[in-house]
Order: structure tokens, then C-alpha cells, then sequence
């Protein structure tokens, strides 16, 4: 899932921040015309595209100050000489690792040699599975299929294995397949020649081309993104004998013998097509070029941790040519990640006990409940939704699960070892080792529903249909999306509007699928499931009908969850705050009613500059819609938007009420 370039809580205590920044509006746009471009005009001038990025924006502001804050803790660290085994000892020496480009430069590919042997000794489709198999348990890529352990979205108190299609290095079957993106194959074929050159190895142009014809082969199997959210075709429950017996060729056997894993009475295979045709590439091509594809995989999956050659040709290709990115970050800000990413609620322990007030906390408990109550008004209003529907709408809402800040239990770290006397990517592949057993452990138990999806300092939010929760980190509950010095209607056309896209989530195409407890049943009367899916159908082919770059088309199923989860967010957190200032209405500000502020607050959030490029890798697969297709395409379903700025038939900003989509 802003305003100005802020001066952000905990940078100075004394400086408040401005609710709305007038400088950030272009006066010379009517809101009529383009409201996204009013509100966000004077925004992108001042903050023009950085050339580290793809898209900047308000979100980025502020992972930039958690990232000056994140680096400020880790650089303490590293003067203090931490005691082994303390995560002070393993976040300073990965970090410090990250920043060593002379030790890295100097080791060059040989952290891989050891493992590239393994490689040349494959003669047969059981020691490439074995290798796969090593691959999947060690974290080092995942080529041809992935597997993991969740809950069973049919009885959720059970984790259980499920298995589906990967493999595809570019990231998106159409890549593959549309003759439109020659360009960027070719690139990617000089990327995975360049880094087979790098890691010594032989032919590595015939190796290059031997692994993109496995990945076309497994482009044309692979089901398409807007395929992929169809959470129920994607249940496919067998026992292990079944999927051994039904894809005989792919070697599961030999795969989950070497992973340790037992036979399953049951698992999931989320796409059987995938696995159909997999079975069939893996009985009709030469083991040979299914190494090269492998091997491939492995190295572009270690380029990461390894020297300047390796990381540069991974830039080249993955951010510079797919999303225009212009120049690399600095090594810090990558070093830094790392650590962030792999003792990430270790840090985020750290990060609120400096940066985060309990008390944004609290008004974050009571907001929730708020728009919670505003969510249950919508629902016992709805005129196309039945009593019975309503009522099961209602038990779901009651037992939202609310996260907010951080967890009440610490991940604990203190079984990963971090060793500075091996190189950085032994250090970080067997990072990648702890946390693959640690999610293999929970295999046929009870899932913890305490466990957070998001580290504190993220700078998002998300709902869990399987656990039918909600959580807000600490690092979102910050200007310009929570502003204690905000007025009411600021706070709720943002993070208010976050909060119940959250909330809309549990009722979306998706998410109307899971009952109050998670499990995947459908609780809807056959004639409100109509109704809804006729009121989104409509809503898909409103964002259908957006050229996102010439050539491109947004893809209003792909999007549609987000784009649902939008609407409704707008429209519970509008009535929430109409409520809230009933009876105590207050003046203008700045020139602007409550109304006004609370849709230039939202449109403010979405501010940012993109390339082009990024515009079209993103609308093949981010489910999410461009933040100015969100703001426009979004606030024409709503009266109280044209009321609130005047906007009549004729203005490029209207849609007639025949063609308006209302949904919760």
C-alpha cells in the first residue's frame, strides 16, 4: 500500500509538520480538469526523479529517513564491539561486510566455485533434481517450482505444503511471449551471458541460451498474472503419491528425499496446468540444457553478495534497462538492507524504542475502532447485499485481528549465526538456510497467529485473509499519513483511507472468500455474489480503459483487488469522518472545507515521479494501480467528491452516476 519534502518526527521534536503544503499544488491545473496533477504538480517539481530510482515518491521520502535513522543505529554498532552471538554482533558484521567493496572485489566469484562443481557433475535429471532440491533448501533460487508450508486455506488451524510454478528470471510470462519485448530478452540474454563469463565457467553463451530456452518453455506454461489471483482454482489438494504418480517425469521423489521432507497425506499444488507442462519439458529436453537453466538461476540469484562485476550487471539489466533506473544506490543504503531485511524484527526492536511514541500507538487504537464502526454502518446500509450475507459480513468484521506498531513477541534470532570469517555470500546463504527450516518446522502445526508478515519498520500495511487480521507498522503511523498535528480531515484521507483499504481487503474478490477465521468458504447468498462480481466487473473495466505509456493498457483484473480495497477505503473513511465532525464543523483551512481536505489528503499520498519504463514493467505485475490512476480514476465513482470541488458534466474529472461503480 503526500505532502511536502517533510522534516519528519524524531529529526526535531520542535518543528511541526504541516497538515497540507500549499507548495505542493499546482494552482495552474483545475481539479476539474486533473486532480491528481492539482494536488501533486508543485511535488514533482520539487522533488524531480532521483537517478537511483525508478519511481520516487512519498513513500520513498520516508523510507529515506528510516533509511538515514536504520543507518545512524547500525553505524553505533560498529564502534562498539558487540559480544558474539548478540544481534548487535550479527547486524554490525553483515553490515560491515556489505560496505567491504575491497574484500569483495578482491574475492570476485570465488565464493561460488565450490558449488559451481556441483554443476558440471550433473549427468541426469536426478542429480539436477537433487540440485533443485538444494537450491529450494538453501535459499539460492528456485527454478522451475517453489515450496513452502502455510496454512490450509480450508481448515487454517493446519500449516501444510503447497507447491507452485517459478522460474522465470525476467519475472512475467508475457516477457516471454510478446514479440513487443525483443529488446529486453536480448537483454536479459547478454545479462546471463555476462554473468557466466564472470563466474569462469564454460560456453557461456551456449549456456545463456540453452537456460532462456527452458524459461520460454516455461513462460508458455505459465499461468498469467491476473490467473495467479484466483485463490480458488489454485487449491489443488493430493497426497504426495498422487503428485509423484500424476507429473512422473519431474522427479519429486528424488526432490522431497533429498529435502528430508515425509510423505504428505496432503499438499497443495497451486497451478496442475504448470505442472502438466513442466513434466512434459522435463521428459522432452536434454538434462544438459536443463543445467544450464539451473545453474543460470544460481548465479543470478547470488549476484547480489558478491563483487561489483556481478551487482552491476544485475543493475544493468534488472533496474536500469526493465524500470530506467539511472545509477545504482549508494553501497550503504544496500549494505544496510540487508541486515534490515535478514534481523528484521531485531531491528525493528531497536527502531520503535527510539522512533516510535506509544501514545501514536493509542490514537492509532482508537481511529481503528472508529472506521471499524463506520465499516459496519456501510455494511447494514448496503441495498444490494441481503441479511444473510450481512450478517456473516458483520461476524467477519467483529473478529478482525488488529496489529499495530509491532509485536507483542520478538522474532528470535539467536540460533542464525553470523561468521565474519566467511565471505558474505556464505553469511547470507546461510541466512536464507534459517529461515527455509524455520517455516519447513511449522509443517502439521498450528499456525501462530501473533507472527507478523511486516517488520515495524516498513512502510506499509497489509490484511491476511487466513488469519483475518489487519496490521499497521510503526513506520507508516508517521506524516504524511498519520499527522498528531493534523487536522481530523487530513488524518483521515490518509492513513484513515489506509486503514479501511485494509479493512476492504477481508471483502474483496479475494478476500470475501475467507470466513471471521480465516478458512476459505463461501459464506455469500448465490444473489449477492452475483451483484458483487456484476459491481466489480464494472470497476475492472473502468481502469481497462487507461493507456498507462502508448502501447500499454492498464489491467483492471490484475488490479482489481487493490482498486476495490481503494474504493472502499475512500468511501468508509469519508463517512468515518463526517461523523467525527458533526456537531463541531470546523472553519476553513488554508481555504479549504473538511471535504476538500480530506480528498487533497489522499491524493497528496500518492504523489511520486516514474519513468516510463517502470509505468509498463509495473502494470504487468504490480496488482496495485498507478498512484495517479488511483487518485483519478478512483474519486470519479464519488458524488461527495464532485459536490466537494464543484467538478459538473463536461469536466474531464466527471463520470455520470450511470456509470459510477458503489460498492461498500
Amino acid at each position: 500500500m503526500v505532502i511536502p519534502v517533510f522534516a519528519f518526527a524524531g529529526l526535531n521534536a520542535q518543528e511541526k509538520i504541516p497538515a497540507l503544503d500549499m507548495t505542493n499544488f499546482d494552482k495552474q491545473v483545475s481539479p476539474a480538469v486533473d486532480f491528481y496533477q492539482y494536488v501533486n504538480g508543485g511535488w514533482q517539481k520539487k522533488n524531480p526523479l532521483k537517478p537511483e530510482y525508478a519511481r520516487f515518491g512519498t513513500f520513498d521520502i520516508i523510507n529515506e529517513n528510516n533509511e538515514k535513522r536504520i543507518n545512524s543505529l547500525f553505524t553505533q554498532m560498529t564502534k562498539i564491539n558487540p559480544q558474539k552471538g548478540t544481534v548487535e554482533q550479527k547486524i554490525s558484521d553483515l553490515y560491515k561486510m556489505g560496505l567491504d567493496s575491497a574484500k569483495l572485489n578482491s574475492e570476485g566469484a570465488k565464493p561460488l566455485v565450490k558449488y559451481l562443481k556441483h554443476f558440471n557433475a550433473i549427468k541426469n535429471n536426478e542429480a539436477l533434481l537433487r540440485q533443485v532440491a538444494d537450491m529450494h533448501s538453501t535459499g539460492s533460487g528456485y527454478p522451475f517450482f517453489w515450496a513452502s508450508v502455510g496454512p490450509d486455506m480450508k481448515n487454517v488451524d493446519i500449516q501444510i505444503l503447497s507447491i507452485g510454478q517459478s522460474g522465470l528470471g525476467i519475472g512475467d510470462r508475457d516477457y516471454y511471449l510478446d514479440t513487443a519485448n525483443a529488446k529486453l530478452k536480448e537483454g536479459y540474454r547478454n545479462f546471463l551471458v555476462k554473468i557466466f563469463t564472470l563466474s569462469n565457467v564454460k560456453d557461456p553463451s551456449k549456456k545463456a541460451d540453452n537456460a532462456l530456452k527452458v524459461e520460454d518453455a516455461l513462460a508458455k506454461i505459465s499461468w498469467t498474472s491476473v490467473q495467479e489471483r484466483d485463490v480458488q482454482k489454485q487449491y489443488n489438494p493430493m497426497t504426495t503419491a498422487q503428485l509423484e504418480a500424476k507429473y512422473p517425469h519431474i522427479g519429486f521423489a528424488t526432490y522431497f528425499k533429498s529435502r528430508g521432507i515425509a510423505d504428505q497425506d496432503k499438499l497443495i499444488v497451486s497451478e496442475p496446468s504448470f505442472f502438466a507442462g513442466l513434466d512434459s519439458i522435463m521428459a522432452s529436453t536434454p538434462t544438459s540444457v536443463l543445467r544450464d537453466y539451473v545453474e543460470g538461476q544460481f548465479i543470478s540469484d547470488a549476484c547480489g553478495a558478491l563483487s561489483d562485476d556481478f551487482t552491476t550487471a544485475s543493475f544493468d539489466f534488472f533496474s536500469k534497462q526493465m524500470s530506467g533506473v539511472q545509477q545504482q544506490k549508494p553501497r550503504w543504503k544496500r549494505a544496510m538492507a540487508v541486515p534490515n531485511s535478514i534481523l528484521g524484527e531485531a531491528v525493528g526492536k531497536m527502531y520503535v524504542e527510539k522512533y516510535f511514541p506509544e501514545s501514536s500507538k493509542q490514537k492509532m487504537v482508537a481511529l481503528v475502532d472508529n472506521l471499524r464502526a463506520s465499516l459496519a454502518d456501510h455494511i447494514n446500509n448496503l441495498q444490494w447485499m441481503g441479511d444473510q450475507t450481512k450478517q456473516k459480513a458483520l461476524e467477519k468484521l467483529a473478529n478482525f485481528t488488529v496489529k499495530i506498531g509491532y509485536p507483542d513477541k520478538w522474532k528470535d534470532y539467536s540460533t542464525m549465526e553470523i561468521d565474519p570469517a566467511k565471505s558474505y555470500y556464505e553469511n547470507l546463504r546461510n541466512a536464507s538456510i534459517w529461515y527455509i527450516n524455520d517455516n519447513m518446522s511449522k509443517l502439521g502445526k498450528a499456525p501462530d497467529r501473533n507472527e507478523w508478515q511486516m517488520t515495524p519498520q516498513t512502510v506499509n500495511a497489509y490484511y491476511n485473509p487466513t488469519t483475518n487480521e489487519i496490521c499497521f507498522p510503526a513506520a507508516i503511523l508517521q506524516p504524511p499519513f498519520f499527522n498528531p498535528d493534523a487536522d481530523d480531515a487530513v488524518n483521515y484521507g490518509a492513513i484513515g483511507v489506509v486503514i479501511c483499504h485494509e479493512m476492504t481487503h477481508g471483502f474483496d474478490d479475494e478476500g470475501r472468500l475467507f470466513d471471521k477465521v480465516g478458512n476459505m468458504t463461501n459464506w455469500w447468498t448465490e444473489s449477492d455474489a452475483a451483484k458483487f462480481k456484476e459491481m466489480t466487473a464494472a470497476l475492472a473495466k473502468q481502469f481497462d480503459q487507461i493507456q498507462v505509456v502508448p502501447g500499454v493498457m492498464a489491467n483492471g483484473e490484475l488490479t482489481l483487488g487493490e482498486n476495490i480495497a481503494d474504493h472502499g477505503g475512500l468511501s468508509i473513511a469519508y463517512s468515518a469522518l463526517e461523523k467525527e465532525i458533526k456537531g463541531n464543523r470546523p472553519g476553513l483551512i488554508d481555504g479549504f472545507t473538511p471535504e476538500q481536505r480530506f480528498y487533497l489528503s489522499y491524493a497528496s499520498v500518492w504523489a511520486d515521479n516514474i519513468t516510463d519504463a517502470e509505468k509498463a514493467r509495473r502494470t504487468k505485475q504490480d496488482p496495485h494501480s498507478l498512484g495517479r490512476n488511483r487518485v483519478n480514476m478512483s474519486l470519479r465513482n464519488f458524488d461527495t467528491f464532485f459536490t466537494a470541488f464543484g467538478i459538473k458534466a463536461g469536466d474531464p474529472m466527471f463520470r455520470p452516476e450511470s456509470e459510477r461503480v458503489h460498492i461498500w
